[in-house]
Formats: structure tokens, C-alpha cells, sequence
């Protein structure tokens, strides 16, 4: 499926997958209702794409890239008619309500034959295709962040995605240069988070009974078993009200204590340590501390 994206929320989710496909050579239009936010999508993209030439991940020069990408001002977040795209992703906040709303204009903006997606981390996709007339071609396409460096995308059907609609969607994160993620089942928090969760859990509890700090933790998970970034400064760059948001809402739908988050994340959240954002969250980037 070759042909422009439409995509709505130009936070840090929606930015980054416009980049994706920009760097796919795919046309894009990034809509939003805040002017400040559509041009630090812009600001935040360029840095980005320099950092991926210089390392020779991207072909092209980050301002050929750049100039696939068009920013659209809506007052009220919907789009406009968008006839050409072949997708059409909302990246908007887990606000259910919100996302059902800009779900429905995002498929009176598109070709009955576009696909249309939701990049939710944990609001199940079988409740928001309710609002939509064709639900057979909705499913989710969750990217983790930063989508521009993390190169796995979980494609997630509902109970009414077609299977042509299913495949067409993993065929179209292949064309972007990422890796499919194939979820059959519309599970809270999938399959990805699910296992995260559990691990980012246990590992803030071992903080809050004082087992092990937050630096240990995050060393030793880093140096035996391999990952880019611990658990805790994974939490910090995300942000800590929203995994405790999405983690939350998945406890809320299953009643798992496995996904009830810890109280330290809460406490944290309640004080206004929101991680990086904030300037200290599990570590204090005041002074550069936590910083790689």
C-alpha cells in the first residue's frame, strides 16, 4: 500500500511516526490543534533525522525528509479531507472519548478504502471501532518511543478487523522498515506492554523496599539481559504520569496484581517527579544525572 499518511496528534507519539514514514518516503500530513505543538514536532524531527544520517540510517538529507511532512492546524483535531492516504493513525492522549471522536472524523476524511488506525498503549481497539461506520478496516498500530529509534510496532486486530484489513497493515509497517509484531487477540496492554510491565513493576518495587537503587536496578538489567535502557529510565523518558495512566487502565480492565502500579510510581506522580519532563523523576536530570 503505497500512498501519503494522515496522521492526527503531533505529541511525541504522533511526530515520531510521522518522521517513520517520512523517512519511507511517504507524504504526510500531521494535524493538531495547538500551532506551538506542530512546530515543536517540526523542532524535534530535524535533531532527530541528523543524528539517524550521520550514523547512515536514513538516504536522504533530514531536509528532503522534512519536506514530506505538512502540518495542518485544527481547531477541533479532526481532519481534512484526505481522499489519497492509505492510513490514517490517531496518536491523540488515552482519552477514550476523545479518541473515538477523532476516529470518526479521521474516517469522513479518507477513501472507504484507507485503513485507519490507533496507536493506543492501552485503550482496547474493539471499544473505539464502535465509532466507526466500516470498523472491518480499524485495528490498532502501536509504536513504541522513541518511534524513530525503536523498530517494533505491534499490529493489533479487534474482534472486527478483517484479515485483508490485518495483512494490509502488517504489509504497511514492513514498507515503513519495521518489524510487525503480529497481536491476534485484543488483550489489555497486548503483548509487549503486558511483559513490561510486569518486569518495570517488580523492578519499581525492588526500588521502594529499599532492595536494590534505581541505578543497580537499571545496570543490571542493562548488563544481563541486554536492553538499550533500564526499566526506570525507561519510565522517566515516557513519563510517569503516563505509565502510571496506562498501567492503571489495564489494572482497571483485569483486576491482575501483577499490573497494579506500585506506590512509589504514585507517590512520585502525586509530588509532580514526572521524569525527564519534569526534570526528576526515579533520577534528578537537574545537574545531567540519569542522563546517558
Amino acid at each position: 500500500m503505497q500512498g501519503p499518511v494522515l496522521v492526527v496528534g503531533a505529541g511525541a507519539m504522533g511526530a515520531g511516526i510521522a518522521q517513520v514514514c517520512a523517512q519511507a518516503g511517504r507524504e504526510v500530513t500531521l494535524v493538531d490543534v495547538d500551532q506551538g505543538v506542530l512546530d515543536g514536532a517540526l523542532e524535534r524531527m530535524r535533531p532527530s533525522l541528523e543524528k539517524l544520517a550521520k550514523k547512515g540510517n536514513i538516504r536522504e538529507t533530514p531536509g528532503i525528509v522534512l519536506r514530506r511532512v505538512r502540518t495542518v492546524l485544527s481547531a477541533d483535531g479532526a481532519a481534512e479531507p484526505q481522499p489519497e492516504a492509505v492510513l490514517a493513525i490517531e496518536a491523540v492522549p488515552e482519552d477514550p472519548e476523545l479518541k473515538r471522536r477523532i476516529l470518526k472524523a479521521m474516517e469522513g476524511a479518507v477513501s472507504s478504502t484507507a485503513l485507519i488506525a490507533t496507536n493506543t498503549s492501552g485503550v482496547p481497539v474493539t471499544a473505539l471501532a464502535e465509532s466507526l461506520q466500516e470498523p472491518g478496516r480499524f485495528l490498532g498500530l502501536h509504536f513504541f518511543n522513541p518511534p524513530a529509534l525503536m523498530r517494533v510496532v505491534e499490529v493489533i486486530r479487534s474482534e472486527r478487523t478483517t484479515t485483508e484489513s490485518f495483512d494490509a497493515a502488517v504489509a504497511l509497517v514492513r514498507s515503513l522498515d519495521r518489524d510487525p509484531v503480529q497481536v491476534q487477540q485484543d488483550l489489555p496492554g497486548f503483548v509487549l506492554n503486558r511483559i513490561a510491565m510486569t518486569a518495570s513493576n517488580e523492578a519499581i518495587r525492588l526500588v521502594q523496599e529499599g532492595v536494590a537503587t534505581a541505578e543497580d536496578v537499571d545496570r543490571g538489567v542493562k548488563g544481563a539481559f541486554g536492553w538499550r535502557m533500564g526499566p526506570l529510565e525507561t519510565a522517566d523518558l515516557v513519563g510517569l504520569d503516563v505509565v502510571l495512566a496506562a498501567r492503571g487502565g489495564i489494572f482497571d480492565q483485569t483486576g491482575d496484581p501483577r499490573f497494579e502500579p506500585p506506590a512509589l510510581l504514585r507517590d512520585l506522580v502525586d509530588q509532580g517527579h514526572l521524569g525527564r519532563k519534569s526534570g526528576r523523576g526515579f533520577y534528578d536530570y537537574s545537574d545531567g544525572e540519569g542522563d546517558d
